[in-house]
């Protein structure tokens, strides 16, 4: 009977093939759920977007183009394709960029650079093929940049065939241009930057509007005022710079910057004290109210856009995590039949040990897991973990060793104490103090009549007891604990590099003594092997920085800015770049010496030049007939020192119009993007400053900063249900709920 019931009732349970199907298929599921959770958390530490394919090959393939070897690679071919300008022809391989000097550079033969390039375009066709599988065909169609990256790559490859094909003599390479532009794509935070900067345009366009009908007006009013007269003599103004409109528009424009203040209002004032009220009304409306005007408008619009662009860094953290919650909860051994979501804690633990992420946070994580009171956490408690990602980089210095001995313990007290630390700052600033009045008494003697020997036995010394201070540093301190201080690091690098130079000079020339003389042996003299010293003691003197609160706020603040001015500067160097090599294109060749005046429309009287000019001024090194030239004259022109001398000698050397190129470059680089930095550096200062009022400084813990952590404080949590939305918009992610 019961044989019977057992034959009934044994079809009703399936094969065990089918379990074991089942069981494999489950476990398939589970390993796909941890990979896509490991791959979400892992977006959200970097605030990458999650609209990406979750498959498993398509999320192998993902972390393999995110790994630390594949970016490297491609920041190396970023690199490379960048640094191509320098050697490709016009070369700046030469030592010097004087026109008057250089000797003809070593151009690569036709293909050589080609060639770097291909390599260079075969990697990004790589990498814009790798993200275009990623994102899928449906947001490839919405995702600007890729097509932009593709039609970059599509104009770079056919520029290239012409190259080639007309023998690399062609004058205009347009692939050089768009090269900033891999830079640019590459990078989320520049993209994010570009964007808020080109948000904030309109509100500049109408100061920059209100620059211009300002300048307009004031070039209207200086030609009625300076007017041509029937006395030569006496319209020294109208000649020198109010000739015409372009001469009135380029002398007031200039004027707006200062650059040629006072120059080009003497003549008029010299006739008539009265004419000085035009020029001084000019630069306060221009310079004082609307320049400041425009900065104060950039910094309350960035400042704003860059708040946007941050909180939708924030937007992209939360969204991670949340998917990342809500694929782990599709886990099998994820409580059944509850009315809430849950994530057991060894799910989590098994996706911490795969995710690659800093070493601080996943121990904080782990270390608040393990603690964890139950087996299953929430939505809200799965976020509030990760919430160890927001806060500040926190570095803490190793103890110091605990010695026995009575009397070692009262030598780390003594040695320990920061007064040990004023006390060398007091030395170091003797050691400054004794060089300069050594310095002041052998300025005007001839180097026969120079006697090193006093100057040579105080730097002994106090190399011996900066020496003796580390030592006796470390023995208080531990060699780990004094190591994780970056002062000391400086202070004991410093002291080491005078030591070996000091043993290098007593070696070469023996001990100091009476008549001591910078006679050449070896390498250097012994003048330059003392002056060499002297620098580094001199410049070891910045160890007093951290010892002064305001100082140190002040330094710790640019430190933290160029730490987070990698956006800035990479958009920097875009400008750069680009306005480098379209100046290549118009003027190269252009500035000739005066040798060969004969062929520039200028004429020298006797040899003689007109004060202020690119001639007379001898800015021969400034020109554009190179890549490292066209940068440094860039720069030159940024600083806006005495720019009108670029304004009025490459327009007389090429064509009027080039001063439409320069104006563009004021603007672009002085103008908005100055105006920018000023902008990051208050906000960085301000947030600083802040802290420091609102939280007691602990000796022993250092907080690092981000520009995401910046604005931390003001931005806002998404809710769940914005989270939620998003998700169900995930074009390959489908969720049960």
């Amino acid at each position: 009977m019961e044989a019977g019931v057992g034959a009934e009732t044994e079809p009703l349970l399936p094969p065990r093939s089918w379990l074991r199907r089942a069981e494999e298929a489950t476990g398939l599921d589970n390993d796909l759920y941890i990979n896509q959770a490991v791959v979400f958390i892992e977006d959200a530490i970097q605030y990458r977007s999650i609209n990406h394919r979750v498959d498993s090959k398509s999320l192998w393939l993902y972390r393999w183009y995110y790994s630390r070897i594949c970016q490297c690679i491609l920041s190396l071919t970023i690199t490379i394709i960048l640094a191509l300008a320098f050697i490709e022809r016009p070369s700046s391989l030469t030592v010097t960029s004087d026109v008057r000097y250089r000797l003809p550079a070593w151009g690569p033969p036709c293909g050589l650079t080609e060639s770097i390039e291909l390599l260079c375009f075969l990697v990004f066709m790589i990498d814009v093929s790798v993200k275009s599988y990623l994102v899928g065909w449906e947001e490839f169609w919405k995702n600007r940049w890729l097509m932009a990256y593709i039609l970059t790559l599509i104009v770079s490859l056919t520029d290239w065939v012409v190259s080639l094909s007309s023998f690399c003599t062609e004058t205009v390479r347009i692939r050089r241009i768009l090269r900033p532009f891999f830079l640019l794509q590459n990078s989320s935070m520049m993209k994010k930057t570009l964007k808020s900067i080109n948000s904030t345009l309109p509100e500049m366009a109408s100061v920059v509007l209100l620059l211009a009908v300002h300048l307009s007006l004031f070039t209207m009013f200086a030609m009625l005022l300076f007017a041509r007269t029937k006395d030569g003599q006496q319209d020294k103004e109208w000649v020198g710079y109010f000739r015409n409109l372009p001469d009135s528009l380029t002398s007031l424009l200039v004027l707006l910057t200062t650059a040629n203040n006072p120059d080009v209002m003497i003549p008029a004032y010299s006739k008539n004290r009265a004419y000085s009220i035009f020029f001084i009304l000019f630069t306060v409306l221009g310079n004082l109210f609307l320049m400041n005007l425009l900065t104060a408008i950039i910094y309350n619009q960035f400042r704003g856009y860059l708040l946007k662009s941050v909180q939708s860094s924030l937007f992209r953290r939360r969204l991670g995590i949340r998917a990342a919650f809500e694929v782990l909860s599709s886990l099998k051994e994820a409580p059944a039949n509850a009315e809430q979501s849950y994530v057991s804690a060894g799910a989590l633990f098994q996706v911490l040990q795969k995710v690659e992420m800093d070493s601080r946070c996943k121990q904080a994580i782990m270390r608040s897991l393990k603690i964890w009171s139950g087996d299953h956490l929430s939505a809200a408690q799965f976020q509030k973990l990760f919430e160890e990602l927001d806060k500040d980089a926190i570095k803490q210095h190793p103890p110091s060793p605990e010695y026995r001995s009575r009397f070692m313990r009262q030598v780390q007290f003594a040695f320990g104490h920061p007064y040990f630390g004023y006390l060398g700052n007091v030395v170091a600033l003797a050691n400054i103090i004794s060089i300069c009045v050594v310095l002041v008494m052998d300025a005007d003697k001839q180097p026969s009549e120079r006697d090193d020997f006093f100057l040579g036995a105080i730097n002994c010394f106090f190399i011996l007891y900066y020496l003796l201070e580390m030592l006796l540093k470390i023995l208080a301190m531990g060699l780990k604990r004094y190591l994780s201080y970056p002062s000391n690091r400086f202070d004991g690098l410093l002291t080491v590099i005078l030591l070996v130079l000091e043993i290098a000079t007593f070696a070469e020339y023996g001990f100091p003594h009476p008549g001591w003389r910078p006679e050449f042996m070896g390498l250097l003299s012994l003048w330059d092997m003392v002056r060499l010293v002297n620098m580094l003691i001199v410049f070891r003197f910045l160890r007093i920085i951290p010892n002064m609160k305001f100082m140190a706020l002040v330094v710790t603040t640019l430190l933290d800015l160029v730490k987070n001015l990698r956006a800035f500067a990479g958009i920097l160097v875009v400008v750069f770049y680009a306005f480098a090599i379209t100046g290549i294109m118009l003027f190269k060749g252009v500035v000739v010496p005066m040798g060969n005046a004969s062929v520039v429309n200028t004429t020298y009287n006797n040899g003689t030049l007109q004060c202020g000019t690119y001639e007379q001024l001898e800015y021969w090194p400034n020109n554009f007939d190179d890549f490292a030239a066209a940068v440094v004259t860039l720069w030159d022109v940024m600083v806006v020192n005495n720019w009108q001398v670029f304004l009025e000698a490459f327009s007389r050397y090429s064509s009027p119009w080039a001063k439409i190129y320069f104006v563009a470059w004021w603007l672009i680089s002085s103008v908005i993007w100055v105006n920018l930095f000023v902008a990051l550096l208050l906000e960085n200062f301000i947030h600083k400053w802040d802290r420091r009022c609102h939280r007691e400084s602990l000796s022993d813990i250092e907080y690092q900063r981000t520009v995401e952590l910046m604005f931390r404080d003001v931005l806002e949590e998404p809710t769940e249900e914005e989270l939620i939305e998003k998700l169900h918009q995930h074009p390959h992610l489908h969720l049960c709920r």
